[in-house]
């Protein structure tokens, strides 16, 4: 299973001090650490992931599952009549996240905030998060990586003006968080609260 490489310092770290401990014959503190090196590697997975070329489908940037999936507040992204589509990763999903659509990236915000459980509502406006637009197929897609109680740390790796593929690799957020993305209002929505979406490949919603 490939690793996404944001976890190899951490999991190097952990297994030389495993080492460090069976060495001196501290086996438990070496169990330990080779314990929580080996759970940092299943973390950081990064499988490889079959993209449907539909260029009219909205992919779920994020795996984990729907919690929230109607009209979105005042205030979001893309105005008034927008949907909303939030996205709970616990610690066992898999954190990469990835493109929603093909486009043009137009906007990009991070925001400090606090670490509230990322479950709750109020983490949307509260907690530390970064929020990214996609231009593409005429239409605009908004996701916004929303930092939780554990996770302390958001990574995106493009910037304003470059292009991506839809399901294309992005970011991840490290340890349990949350993704809310925001589609336009003739996107007919494919998810319902309750279900498990993986990035990359669940179809969120379909523009017309």
């Amino acid at each position: 299973m490939p690793i996404a490489r944001e976890g190899w310092p951490l999991i190097l770290i952990l297994l030389g001090l495993a080492a460090v401990g069976f060495l001196v014959r501290w086996p438990w503190v070496g169990g330990l650490f080779l314990l929580l090196g080996l759970f940092t590697a299943f973390f950081f997975r990064d499988p490889e992931r079959a993209v449907p070329s539909d260029a009219r489908l909205v992919l779920s940037p994020a795996d984990g599952k729907v919690i929230v999936a109607g009209p979105a507040p005042a205030g979001n992204p893309l105005g008034e009549g927008a949907t909303q589509v939030s996205i709970f990763l616990s610690v066992f999903d898999v954190h990469v996240n990835r493109a929603p659509i093909g486009g043009r990236i137009s906007r990009v915000e991070y925001h400090k905030g606090q670490f509230l459980p990322a479950f709750q509502d109020k983490a949307s406006l509260a907690n530390e998060q970064n929020s990214v637009t996609i231009d593409g197929g005429g239409r605009s897609v908004s996701f916004k990586q929303i930092a939780g109680l554990i996770a302390r740390r958001i990574i995106f790796k493009k910037k304003v003006g470059d292009t991506v593929a839809a399901g294309e690799r992005v970011g991840m957020i490290k340890f349990g968080s949350r993704v809310d993305m925001f589609v336009p209002r003739d996107v007919r929505l494919r998810v319902q609260i309750g279900d498990r979406v993986v990035g990359g490949v669940s179809v969120v919603g379909e523009r017309p």
